[in-house]
This record gives structure tokens, sequence and C-alpha cells, in this order.
């Protein structure tokens, strides 16, 4: 366990015991997406502006990863589908936990969509790279999301408390899922997860005031940070946004506090 405890540090803030984390996976679901063309760019400008890791697909470092900005966490994301495939919520895994440690990864992620046709090949996937993450010293997060035929709001709270359960009983170190849209629901959820919860960005927002109030009723709830990426490389002012977030995560900064960044 010392391992998994050294490398969550990597991915965490010490002080705080919260994470401020980027996914950057999009390319593989969407393909090519403002803010994911310079890749350099946008890694020094998120790990400047405060975040704790990125996350992204394995043939993606080669392009970006810790080029000249702070060192900033890596976690290697290991499941995919696109957006042109007839089940787009059945994620499947490419790459393993083997490969992210000769990538010098400092975490992995996998995505489980609760409720989807293929939920049952996703958890058999999650309950062996939990296994291989035990083996090996390396923290698992496991994006979480209630997604399928018979979902019919993907924000409703009791169901999203039911993916955030289920994923730490798989094994999940750090859970993501979406922000219910209130303290008192997200309350209920970070209470039921028992690991630590960060939130999801979601769709592009409005405005950044947007984000920066999502993001300090998540952690007034008891969440653990936040795993945002639109709101945050799609900005104009990428390294101002993540300042105005990180201050949020990692200093108890107000929103009113942290809109200086913006």
């Amino acid at each position: 366990m010392y391992g998994k405890n050294i490398r969550m540090e990597r991915i965490m803030d010490r002080k705080t015991g919260n994470a401020v984390l980027v996914p950057m996976d999009h390319g593989v679901s969407v393909g090519p997406v403002e803010g994911l063309f310079d890749m350099k760019k946008t890694v020094d400008d998120v790990s400047n502006g405060g975040a704790t890791a990125v996350i992204m697909h394995k043939g993606l470092i080669r392009y970006s990863y810790r080029q000249s900005g702070k060192d900033v966490g890596l976690i290697l994301h290991l499941s995919a589908s696109t957006d042109l495939a007839p089940r787009k919520n059945s994620k499947v895994l490419v790459a393993t936990v083997e490969e992210a440690i000769k990538y010098g990864a400092d975490a992995v992620s996998i995505h489980v969509n609760f409720g989807s046709e293929d939920e049952p090949m996703m958890l058999e996937q999650a309950g062996e790279i939990s296994r291989k993450c035990s083996e090996w010293g390396m923290p698992l997060i496991v994006m979480a999301y209630p997604r399928g035929p018979q979902i019919k709001d993907s924000y409703d709270p009791q169901a999203i408390a039911h993916c955030a359960r289920a994923a730490a009983e798989l094994g999940a170190d750090l859970v993501k899922c979406s922000y219910t849209g209130d303290i008192d629901s997200f309350r209920e959820v970070c209470r039921g997860a028992l690991a630590p919860v960060v939130i999801a960005g979601g769709p592009k927002m409005k405005t950044d005031m947007d984000v920066l109030n999502m993001v300090h009723d998540s952690i007034e709830a008891g969440g653990h940070g936040v795993s945002i990426g639109r709101n945050v490389f799609q900005s104009p002012n990428v390294e101002g946004i993540m300042k105005a977030i990180s201050s949020i995560v990692l200093e108890g900064y107000t929103v009113e506090e942290a809109a200086k960044y913006l």
C-alpha cells in the first residue's frame, strides 16, 4: 500500500487531500476539439495554473506531457469508445496497468457507464483493473456515470449516489461523478461513496462564474476536488480559470476571491 499512497500524493494536494484534475482524453470519444491542438501549451497552462494531474490516453503523452511548465501528475486513461459507434456508452480497455507503469504514470482511470447495455462487461473490466492496481500499488480513478436506456435523468442524485458507491465498492481510490446541482443532494453522494469524490465538469458552461460556483458548492458539500476538461482547456484564459479553480479547491477561496484570476 505504500506505493499507492506515494503515487496518490503525486496527483492530490498533500495538505488538503484534494485534487485538481484536467481530463484531456476527449480526442478518442469526440475527435479533435478546440483547446487540444497545441497540447504542449495546454498542459503547461494547466500545470502553471495549479492542476495536480492531467488525464490522457497513452498516445497523447508524447505530444504533450511535462514539456516546460510546472510538474504535474500523470493519470493514464485505460478505457475508451467513440461517438461514431452505435453503442458509444460501451467502454472497452485500450491500455493496461502495466503499460501505465512503463509510461511513468502516477495513477490510472477507467470509465464505467452504469445502466448501459454493456454494464456487465464494464464491471468485469473494473474488477480486473482494480485487482491489478492493488497488485502494483497503482491508484485507480473510476469515472462513474448513470447512462443507458433505462436512465431517464443522468443528473438524478440517487442514480449518481448509486454509481459513486458502486465505483468505491469496485475498488476506486477516487471517484469521478457529475455534480447533482445542489449542496444538500451532493453531500449525500459524498457521504454514501466513502471514497473521495471529485466532480466532472460536464458540457461547456455559459460563464466562468458558473464553473466557480459549482466547484465551490461541491467542496462545501464534502467533495475532494474536480476533474474538469472543456470548461478549463476551452477557456480564453486557461491558466486564469485554472488558478481560480485551484484556489477554491486547494486554498479554500470563496468564489469572489477566486474571481480575481479571471
